[in-house]
């Protein structure tokens, strides 16, 4: 019996390969785990181009462009921060779309913010979607559930582009 996260990888896969689309990813909190959902299944090299870990912020600055007065203004864990990441892994890989996520998976807070809180992007040509959620549990938990919806996220956007 196939598992609800297989179901969307799967979807997940099928819009961009019928919209003949490119992905990247940039990841902060779940450090490459939606990379290795994305890639589980065969065919991923069709339209999955590339994915960041920057996990610290100098990493967001140096490899994605993040601007420093957003980290300091906003935090790391911040809806501006996953915003400029979407963005800026996009321009450097030149995608139709990406994905980015940022949060604190606990278990105490990181500059204010509770554990559990996570805040998703994707940029596209013309625009950034995000968004913030809240989730409970172990770290692996958080990053399981966050993983997901990111990837719901994603399919969200995909089906309703251009």
């Amino acid at each position: 019996m196939e598992t609800p996260e297989l179901k969307l990888i799967r979807k997940v896969h099928g819009i961009f390969k019928s919209k003949n689309l490119r992905l990247s990813l940039a990841e902060s909190c779940t450090a490459g785990f939606i990379s290795s959902l994305v890639a589980h299944l065969p065919g991923a090299s069709d339209f999955f181009d590339s994915a960041v870990v920057c996990y610290s912020p100098e990493s967001k600055e140096k490899l994605l462009g993040v601007k420093k007065a957003i980290l300091r203004r906003h935090g790391t864990v911040s809806e501006e921060a996953a915003m400029a990441m979407a963005e800026g892994v996009r321009l450097r890989t030149k995608t139709d779309f990406a994905l980015s996520i940022t949060g604190n998976l606990g278990p105490k807070p990181i500059e204010d913010k509770e554990a559990g809180l996570v805040f998703i992007a994707i940029s596209f040509e013309g625009g950034v979607e995000s968004k913030g959620m809240m989730f409970e549990g172990s770290r692996d938990e958080i990053k399981l559930a966050a993983s997901a919806a990111a990837l719901e996220f994603l399919y969200g956007v995909v089906s309703i582009w251009g």
